[in-house]
């Protein structure tokens, strides 16, 4: 039973961080079909301005400081502008104070869908140079699984879950992104409270855009013909049962494979969080590969009693064979 679980849970997309609309789709989602993915893919995300991801406390004038945080910036707060001008990367935050020569520089920030603004005055630190003690973040890759496409309108849905931010945990406010096919090499395997890794690479084969990043998963416009897989119907919410299913993921190659998984319990009280039923693998060739779940088996789509049924989104890292599932019809409806 769920009460027998310490609930430590991680995404499991695998996302390595560089320095450097949702698809609309009828309400009634129950007759609908859509194509299965289960491929594993490689995602670019472009932030909407920068994301703050922590800040750095500097010696100046004899006193340790924070200009940025000491002035009301947050962690998480999205910077948009910077003396008017757009903020795009790390590097312009940097040059903007580096040149500011000790003048206030007026930020526009995003926080909690609120735009305002905040003056902070950089001052000088131990290397002569004007600082704020300020970190962001402007970009995103990792890999991934799709969970479905919807041929008819020519999007797609994946991972069940929204991109996020490795330090902060905040979701990153993409601008604009990619996703391309990805071919798996090898698995590092999980272990109880030591989560695996989906190892492989990006091909340069575009599968689509990413318009929307949201809570329950990332959305976008299908930009190659994608009809190789099976058409599924969309199971109600009501369907799902406590009982045998299956996950359709990739673990080496491009290749996506059916496994033996149990769904183990079922919540309904929050239909439209990530985290709507609880799965276990069963299959022991998966176990054997993997170890369990591992990170990049994110939007692994289920299939039960010959239905969509959801999606894999997160691992226990305490039991990493098991893990949480997304209703396909939370992901769809959205």
């Amino acid at each position: 039973m769920l009460k027998n679980v310490k609930i430590r849970i991680i995404p499991t997309i695998l996302v390595i961080i560089f320095s450097f609309s949702i698809c609309i789709i009828p309400a009634s989602a129950k007759s609908r079909q859509v194509i299965i993915g289960g491929e594993s893919f490689g995602l670019k995300l472009y932030c909407k301005g920068v994301m703050v991801t922590h800040f750095e406390s500097f010696l100046s004038n004899g006193k340790n400081v924070c200009p940025a945080k000491d002035s009301g910036i947050k962690k998480n707060d999205i910077i948009l502008c910077a003396d008017s001008k757009e903020v795009k990367s790390n590097e312009q935050i940097d040059e903007i104070v580096k040149n500011s020569k000790g003048k206030e520089i007026n930020f526009r920030v995003l926080r909690n869908s609120k735009v305002f603004n905040i003056k902070v005055k950089p001052l000088i630190n131990s290397n002569g140079e004007y600082y704020i003690g300020l970190w962001v973040r402007d970009s995103c890759a990792g890999l991934g699984t799709i969970s479905y496409y919807d041929t008819k309108n020519k999007t797609y849905g994946a991972l069940g879950h929204g991109i996020c931010d490795v330090d902060t945990g905040g979701l990153m406010p993409s601008s604009k992104g990619e996703v391309l096919k990805a071919n798996i090499t090898s698995v590092t395997k999980s272990k109880d409270n030591q989560i695996g890794t989906l190892n492989g690479y990006f091909t340069e084969s575009t599968i689509g855009n990413i318009k929307n990043n949201t809570p329950i998963g990332i959305y976008g416009d299908i930009t190659e013909n994608i009809c190789k897989n099976k058409k599924y119907e969309i199971s109600d919410i009501s369907e799902l049962k406590v009982g045998k299913a299956k996950l359709i993921t990739t673990i080496s190659g491009t290749t996506p494979k059916e496994y033996d998984i149990s769904i183990t319990y079922i919540s309904k009280q929050n239909e439209n969080s990530n985290r709507n039923f609880v799965v276990k693998i069963t299959d022991k060739r998966l176990l054997n590969k993997t170890g369990g779940i591992v990170q990049g088996m994110s939007g692994s789509p289920i299939i039960q009693n010959g239905k969509f049924a959801g999606a894999l989104t997160h691992v226990f890292i305490d039991d990493c064979k098991r893990g949480y599932g997304i209703f396909a019809e939370n992901m769809i409806k959205n």
